[in-house]
C-alpha cells in the first residue's frame, strides 16, 4: 500500500478555521424618502377616507343601537338597517366572496392599486412613516440619527416616536374591538377599569399587530407574509395596468448636466439619480422591470416626473401603463380599449350575478326566522287526560327594529291541541288582527332584534293515529306584516 508523504507537519497541527455560511441575505433597513406629487396626493386621499370610515363608523348610531356591529355575545350582526343572525351566515359569506372577486377584477384591470392605496398595511405604514418624519426628520436625518451613538437627543426622539406609535396602535386596537363590542360600552369599561379579559386581549393583540407591522416590519409584510403578492401573477396579463419604466427612452442611463444635450452624449432620459429607489416603500428598483414586491403606489412615478421637470424632459419615463402598451407604443385610448378582454368580462359577469343574487335575496328575506327543535329528553309521552303529547322548542328571531307579534298554528294532524306557557295575548293589539278562535293562547311577542325560545306542547287523543312518525308543519305568521314562515317537523306516536 502506498502512503502519501507528509511534507508539512504544521498543517496537521494547525486548528481548522470555522466558516459560517449564511442561508439568508442580511436585510437592510429601508428609509423611504418623502415625495409630493399627483399619486402621493391620491394616496393621502385614500388614507383619509379609509381611516375616517374605520375610526368613525363605530360611533354612528342607527336608532337606539350602533349602526355597524358584529355582536358576538348576542349572536346578532347589525349592518345599518340589516339585522342578521348566525343562521344568516350565507349573506356574510356572499359579501366576502363578492369582496374577493371584486379584488380579482380590480387586479386584472389595474394591478396592485389596492396594495398601494387602500391596503391596511400600506395605509398604517404611511401614517407611521409620517409620524417618524415629523419627529426624527427626513430620510437623511433619520439615517444619521440611527447611526449616531445613544444620546439624550436621540433617546428623546426615539421615545417620543414610539409613544405616539403605541398610542395610535392602542386606539386602533380599541376601535377594531368596537366593531364586535358596543364601542360606547367598551369605552366606559376602559375608563372604569372593568373591561373583560377577551376584550382586553384583542385590543392588545390588534394594537400590538399594528405597532409591529406598521412600525417595524413594514415592507417585510408585503414581500414575505402577504399571500396576495404571491398569487397576483395568476390575475395579471399583458394588458394589466402596472408601474412601468420606459426602457427604450431611458437607456442608456447616466448622469449629466441639466443643460447637456441627450443626443450629443448618446444617453437616455434616465440620469441615474436613484431617487426612484429611495422613495420606494419596498426598496426595489423599478428600472429592473416588473417585480412582485412592487405595490403599485406610484411614488417612483411622482419623483421621476419631478426630475424630468428639472431636466426639462417630457414626463412619463416611469408611469402607469401595460406591457402591451409599452411594447407596441399604444396611446391611452388604445390601452383603455383593451380593458374589455375575456378574463375581465368573466369576472364582471360572475360579480354582477352575485351582487344581483345577494340584493334579490335580501329584498325577499323574511323579517323573522324560526327554528324548531324537538325535546330530546322526552320524545313522546302519555298524559293523565289520555292525550299523547310531543314537546317542541321554537326559536323565533325578530330581524326588525320593532316589537313583533306572531301567530302560531300547526297543521298535519286532526284534533291537535296546542299548549304553551310562553304564549300570551299581545299588549295593545285588537282581536280582529287575527282570525283564530284561540288567539289569546297562540300569540308570541318578540322584542326588537331579539330571539325568543318558546316551548310548545302538541297533544292528540291517544289511539286516534297509528303508530309511527307523522309529518306536521308549524306555521308562524307576523300579525303586522302578514309574512308567514313554515317549518316542518314530525309527531311521534309510540308503538
Amino acid at each position: 500500500m502506498s502512503q502519501v508523504p507528509i511534507t508539512n507537519v504544521a498543517e496537521i497541527k494547525a486548528p481548522l478555521k470555522e466558516i459560517v455560511i449564511s442561508l439568508y441575505e442580511a436585510q437592510e433597513k429601508i428609509y423611504p424618502r418623502s415625495i409630493f406629487g399627483y399619486f402621493a396626493k391620491w394616496r393621502w386621499v385614500m388614507i383619509w377616507l379609509t381611516q375616517l370610515f374605520f375610526y368613525g363608523v363605530p360611533w354612528l348610531n342607527w336608532g337606539q343601537r350602533q349602526a355597524l356591529l358584529f355582536d358576538l355575545d348576542a349572536k346578532r350582526f347589525y349592518i345599518f338597517k340589516l339585522v342578521l343572525y348566525p343562521q344568516d351566515l350565507i349573506y356574510l359569506t356572499a359579501i366576502l366572496i363578492i369582496s374577493a372577486l371584486s379584488l380579482f377584477l380590480f387586479t386584472a384591470i389595474a394591478g396592485r392599486l389596492w396594495c398601494g392605496y387602500t391596503c391596511p398595511q400600506t395605509v398604517y405604514t404611511e401614517i407611521f412613516l409620517w409620524i417618524e418624519r415629523k419627529i426624527e426628520g427626513d430620510r437623511a436625518a433619520r439615517m444619521k440619527l440611527d447611526d449616531a451613538a445613544m444620546s439624550t437627543k436621540k433617546l428623546v426622539k426615539k421615545t417620543s416616536k414610539h409613544f405616539v406609535w403605541l398610542a395610535l396602535a392602542a386606539w386602533t386596537g380599541f376601535t377594531f374591538v368596537g366593531y364586535f363590542t358596543p364601542i360606547r360600552e367598551l369605552l366606559v369599561d376602559f375608563t372604569q377599569l372593568s373591561v373583560g379579559p377577551w376584550d382586553t386581549f384583542w385590543v392588545c393583540f390588534y394594537g400590538f399587530a399594528t405597532y409591529g407591522n406598521a412600525g417595524f416590519m413594514r415592507e417585510q409584510v408585503c414581500k414575505y407574509m402577504c399571500p396576495y403578492a404571491r398569487f397576483q401573477s395568476a390575475m395579471f396579463d399583458k394588458d394589466t395596468l402596472i408601474v412601468t419604466y420606459d426602457e427604450a427612452r431611458g437607456e442608456p442611463r447616466g448622469g449629466r448636466s441639466r443643460y447637456a444635450e441627450i443626443v450629443g452624449q448618446k444617453l437616455g432620459s434616465c440620469i441615474d439619480c436613484s431617487l426612484c429607489v429611495q422613495v420606494c416603500p419596498t426598496g426595489i428598483d423599478i428600472r429592473k422591470g416588473l417585480q412582485y414586491e412592487c405595490i403599485g403606489c406610484g411614488a417612483c412615478a411622482d419623483v421621476c416626473d419631478t426630475v424630468m421637470d428639472k431636466m426639462s424632459y417630457p414626463r412619463g419615463l416611469i408611469k402607469y401603463s401595460t406591457e402591451h402598451a409599452m411594447a407596441n407604443s399604444l396611446s391611452s385610448n388604445q390601452m383603455l380599449q383593451r380593458i374589455l378582454r375575456p378574463r375581465v368580462l368573466i369576472y364582471s359577469t360572475i360579480l354582477m350575478l352575485l351582487v344581483l343574487g345577494l340584493a334579490f335575496s335580501l329584498w325577499i328575506k323574511d323579517s323573522f326566522k324560526v327554528d324548531v327543535v324537538r325535546d330530546r329528553g322526552v320524545l313522546s309521552r302519555l298524559t293523565d287526560g289520555g292525550m299523547l303529547e310531543n314537546v317542541y322548542r321554537l326559536q323565533i328571531m325578530n330581524a326588525t327594529e320593532e316589537t313583533q307579534h306572531y301567530q302560531l298554528n300547526v297543521s298535519g294532524l286532526n284534533n291537535m291541541e296546542i299548549e304553551s306557557e310562553n304564549m300570551e295575548e299581545a299588549e295593545g293589539m285588537d282581536h280582529d288582527e287575527s282570525d283564530e278562535d284561540n288567539h289569546e293562547n297562540r300569540v308570541i311577542t318578540v322584542k326588537p332584534a331579539e330571539s325568543r325560545w318558546v316551548i310548545v306542547d302538541l297533544k292528540i287523543p291517544d289511539g286516534t293515529v297509528e303508530a309511527g312518525s307523522h309529518k306536521i308543519a308549524f306555521e308562524i305568521q307576523s300579525l303586522k306584516s302578514k309574512e308567514k314562515v313554515t317549518e316542518k317537523s314530525v309527531f311521534l306516536v309510540p308503538r
